[in-house]
């Protein structure tokens, strides 16, 4: 049996007449306080990253394709046919696409204007996109011919021109001549990223191509959906190669060029990087605090069993083993407040990410919510990770085991 484990389970955390030592009772407050402040750090951060993320994929999708003008008699104008459908359903890493068209506008009411860009709603992922972003309203059904005069619109180009949901608004449309279209807005979205919502509105693709002059089957560029947003530098180069390898074997009549959503929303990611370097510093200085906490309880609780240290080297101890003993009556305690500041933040963290009641300034941050996700394997990282840094920080307290002597300990009262 190893009995250093089997007396550290044993062995009474209580000073006197209290059930719990006042040190020990502050180390557990202390560890349990760290591990929630370092969870809900994580948590936050991860969760701004997700959401940010989520936006500008919904924005630009994962890949950009378009398609390059080799000499003045091409156009850019980017046809979805069967030759180029076959290619991209060739690459197993596309999830999905769908073919965007944007033409220049502007909405007219009685006493002010706006200059947008209509935008087709077109894709499971753009409808998925705004349906989650959509205050009012609802997104209409673009199968249906009646509903193409429908658009929708965001809060900045409603709250500036004093629009709702129902309204109809005089649209000029600027392409080779000027065409008026009377649009009415089936609904309202915010996004809370004032660069795009105060530039789009979107519409049906009927609409978009017919006004734009092209068919159905073209459009200004190609959104492309992958299977792993980490990887989308090395998709994005392995689309372009396939792609252009294809137009050198003579079945694809253009040459393509790609983006990401990495080069096109660089400044937010670059933001999303520095807060990378916060967490880290919280992380730390509550490993920190924690540590010192439980320490300076070790060492109390060390002290107040001079007479069980004294009796076990008396007995043959060695000093390892006794060493051992209060190693795993700190453990004890750490796992303590471990369990203590998991259950609570855990908790916590759960109904902000079901109802959002801690709320955010939108035109500071882009949400106006706390947004919080913490997948499991972060919450294992971290205890295993503060566990182990506690194991190691405790070699310290437990080294003045070795300083107390059976004598000493006979006359200790």
């Amino acid at each position: 049996m190893n009995y250093p484990f089997f007396l550290a389970r044993r062995l009474s955390l209580a000073s006197g007449s209290r059930k719990n030592a006042p040190a020990v009772t502050v180390a557990i407050i202390s560890i349990a306080l760290s591990v929630a402040v370092m969870l809900a750090s994580i948590a936050i951060v991860l969760g701004f990253k997700k959401e940010i993320r989520e936006k500008l994929i919904g924005f630009n999708g994962h890949i950009t394709l378009m398609v390059v003008a080799l000499n003045e008699e091409d156009d850019n104008i980017l046809r979805l046919d069967d030759e180029l459908k076959n290619a991209l359903n060739e690459i197993p890493i596309i999830t999905d696409y769908a073919l965007q068209a944007v033409i220049p506008a502007i909405l007219k009411t009685n006493s002010d204007f706006k200059g947008i860009y209509i935008k087709e709603l077109n894709g499971n992922s753009n409808l998925n996109f705004i349906s989650r972003n959509l205050e009012e309203g609802e997104i209409p059904d673009y199968n249906i011919e009646s509903n193409n005069n429908k658009i929708i619109i965001s809060r900045i180009a409603a709250d500036q021109l004093n629009l709702k949901t129902g309204d109809k608004i005089d649209t000029y449309f600027i392409t080779d001549d000027i065409r008026v279209r009377k649009l009415e807005i089936s609904g309202v979205y915010n996004s809370h990223f004032d660069q795009y919502d105060d530039i789009l509105i979107y519409g049906s693709p009927a609409l978009v191509t017919k006004l734009g002059n092209i068919d159905l089957n073209e459009g200004t560029y190609l959104q492309i959906y992958t299977d792993d947003f980490d990887k989308i530098e090395e998709y994005s180069l392995l689309i372009l190669n396939e792609l252009n390898k294809k137009y050198v074997e003579g079945k694809l009549s253009k040459v393509y060029r790609t983006d990401t959503v990495l080069s096109q929303g660089r400044s937010f990611f670059n933001w999303l990087s520095l807060l990378d370097t916060n967490v880290i510093v919280i992380i730390t200085l509550m490993l920190i605090v924690g540590g010192i906490t439980l320490i300076s309880g070790m060492l109390i609780v060390i002290l107040e069993r001079k007479k069980f240290i004294g009796l076990m080297r008396a007995l043959g101890s060695g000093i390892s083993k006794i060493r051992e003993v209060f190693v795993f009556m700190a453990i004890r305690i750490a796992l303590i407040g471990l369990i203590i500041g998991n259950v609570l933040m855990i908790t916590f963290l759960y109904l902000q990410e079901k109802f959002h009641f801690l709320p955010l300034d939108a035109d500071s941050y882009y949400i106006d919510f706390v947004p919080v996700y913490l997948p499991f394997y972060s919450i294992i990282a971290l205890n295993a990770g503060v566990l182990l840094v506690i194991y190691l920080v405790l070699v310290l307290p437990s080294r003045f085991v070795a300083q107390i002597s059976p004598s000493e300990t006979m006359r200790y009262e």
